[in-house]
């Protein structure tokens, strides 16, 4: 799927997560697969068969996995579902999605927004959900000029999705019995969120939403709050298993929220936007990466 046309949107998607991944390993990751991209996926694609199935062996024999070893695929800690088609990917994603949004600054907002969108639109497999999520994205009409309005943005797209959704899996009988589509966040978690509500004739919850409230709950939520479940529920699930303990203690620290990866994208200024940091950084990695091999080659 990675393809000229589509390229540059995923090295885009993955400079917002080596900036703001909620975890520090996921980071680190991110931004080993965007060091070695050229190796893997040159810009000039326009490969023979023959020798694009030479690289695909190569990514393959890389066995590169973005947040570490340790994490087995499709070990899913919030998005596991009681059945094994469910939830799964799709959920893990949307959280995803919503971490990227609460932790931007407000300068990212829009380039946020492009990279999220391109994304999906590019890679995310199910034809008809790019579809309905592209068509949502194409009907916003005025640049984002804040990390607020975009993170509001999400969580009101995800619940049309879910709204759409709770019609369809009633009607198929597709969806997970323990956890069945809801509109987000419900009344317990967030009651300040609700100014009032009330359902229709057909039984669609309408609510009036304090998006005043709504905003610091996303971001507490999906900030502070996910990163310390993260560690508290993957300690207790893992218990025992002390190496991949201590590994996790240096991922989910309270500030992983917010934190670069480490020196790589410190040595710009702080006031500088995403987009000229990861340029800088990624373009200083490479530069360092041909002087090693030709410093190597002098030495032959």
């Amino acid at each position: 799927m990675i393809k000229p046309d589509t390229r540059d949107s995923l090295i885009r998607f993955l400079q917002i997560l080596v900036a703001h991944h909620p975890s520090k390993r996921c980071r680190r990751g991110s931004a080993d697969l965007l060091i070695n991209f050229d190796d893997h996926w040159p810009s000039n694609l326009s490969l023979s068969s023959q020798d694009s199935s030479k690289l695909l062996e190569s990514v393959a024999a890389d066995n590169h996995k973005i947040c570490g070893k340790e994490v087995p695929r499709g070990y899913w800690i919030f998005c596991r579902g009681s059945k094994s088609e469910t939830r799964g990917f799709s959920c893990g994603l949307w959280v995803l999605l919503h971490s990227l949004t609460v932790q931007i600054g407000d300068g990212e907002s829009q380039s946020t927004f492009t990279s999220i969108c391109d994304f999906i639109h590019n890679f995310f497999i199910c034809e008809e959900c790019r579809k309905h999520f592209y068509d949502m994205c194409s009907s916003v009409s005025v640049p984002f000029k804040s990390a607020r309005d975009l993170s509001l943005w999400l969580w009101s797209t995800h619940n049309k999705v879910n709204e759409r959704l709770m019609k369809e899996e009633k009607d198929m009988g597709t969806g997970d019995p323990s956890f069945p589509k809801a509109i987000w966040p419900p009344k317990a978690l967030c009651p300040s969120c609700y100014r009032s509500s009330s359902r229709t004739s057909d039984g669609t919850l309408q609510v009036d939403w304090n998006e005043d409230e709504v905003f610091p709950f996303l971001v507490n939520y999906y900030g502070k709050t996910l990163v310390s479940s993260y560690k508290e529920t993957y300690m207790e699930s893992l218990q025992g298993r002390t190496q991949v303990g201590a590994a996790l203690a240096d991922d989910a620290s309270s500030h992983a929220a917010r934190v670069p990866i480490g020196a790589a994208l410190g040595v710009a200024a702080a006031s500088c936007t995403f987009g000229a940091l990861a340029c800088f950084w990624r373009t200083q990695q490479k530069n360092r990466k041909y002087s090693y091999r030709l410093h190597s080659l002098k030495k032959i």
